[in-house]
């Protein structure tokens, strides 16, 4: 079982490196500045994007880590442009779940217009909850067990983990948030984990008409950043959703005035 220091409390799962960092940067940065540890599991290796490379991608998701003080990433190698929701794949999540063992996993909103998103939220649900079931056997990694002993396998299984909350990030699809997080003193930051990754925005003639271009970038970051935040009277926010019926215990501690 993995110690203290190497485990998680909140990590980031998506289906492409810059995903996080556009949807939740903000957040993970706010909290891994009232120190906690956080992570990013990223499904795929960006093979498939219009601009760059895999490896592009990776020095950049390096870069946008580092800026946003995460603890921990890591990309799987599930094919870029074909996350299926496969049993071999919700097994390899599963077993990231129970290596980092998160308190809280964020997933993207389970519906949108790219089909790796809506497949990955649906993926990584059910690999949160596979991760808790104390018969299926999971190791570190497949690859590395191959040519094991049953003694080598058994030594290095990883105990049952299931999150206690999950929660989505809606920022790209219109639906009403159940809460945001105030982000305002962290949006320099997340603005600069997003343009960390050079080889996707900036200005070039392959997917002009895809991408923003790079001077209009920061304007739309701004603006859904403000528009949020206006719903709960801050500057700049990030939305997101949970399923679950929230809890109050002192109705004088609620935030955000009705009037």
């Amino acid at each position: 079982m993995p110690t203290a220091s190497l485990t998680l409390d909140i990590l980031a799962i998506a289906a492409h490196r810059d995903d996080v960092e556009q949807t939740c940067g903000g957040t993970l940065l706010k909290m891994a500045q009232r120190g906690h540890r956080t992570g990013i599991l990223d499904l795929t290796r960006g093979e498939m994007g219009t601009r760059g490379t895999a490896e592009d991608r990776a020095r950049e998701a390096t870069d946008a880590a580092k800026i946003l003080g995460v603890s921990w990433r890591r990309a799987l190698d599930i094919p870029d442009g074909r996350v299926e929701n496969t049993w071999a794949n919700r097994l390899k999540v599963a077993a990231v779940i129970r290596e980092m063992r998160p308190r809280v996993v964020i997933l993207p909103y389970w519906k949108g217009r790219h089909p790796d998103h809506y497949t990955c939220s649906i993926l990584g649900y059910e690999a949160c909850f596979l991760a808790g079931l104390a018969k299926l056997g999971l190791t570190r990694s497949s690859s590395d067990m191959d040519a094991a002993s049953e003694e080598e396998r058994m030594a290095s299984s990883l105990p049952p983990h299931r999150p206690f909350k999950i929660i989505y990030a809606t920022l790209y699809y219109d639906i009403r948030p159940t809460f945001v997080v105030d982000m305002g003193e962290q949006f320099e930051g997340k603005l600069a984990s997003i343009m960390a990754y050079k080889s996707q925005f900036s200005d070039q003639e392959a997917g002009k008409d895809i991408f923003p271009a790079h001077d209009e970038i920061r304007a739309r970051v701004d603006a859904m950043a403000r528009h949020y935040g206006m719903l709960a009277g801050v500057t700049h926010a990030e939305p997101f959703l949970q399923k679950e019926l929230g809890l109050v215990e002192d109705l004088l501690a609620i935030p955000v005035k009705s009037i």
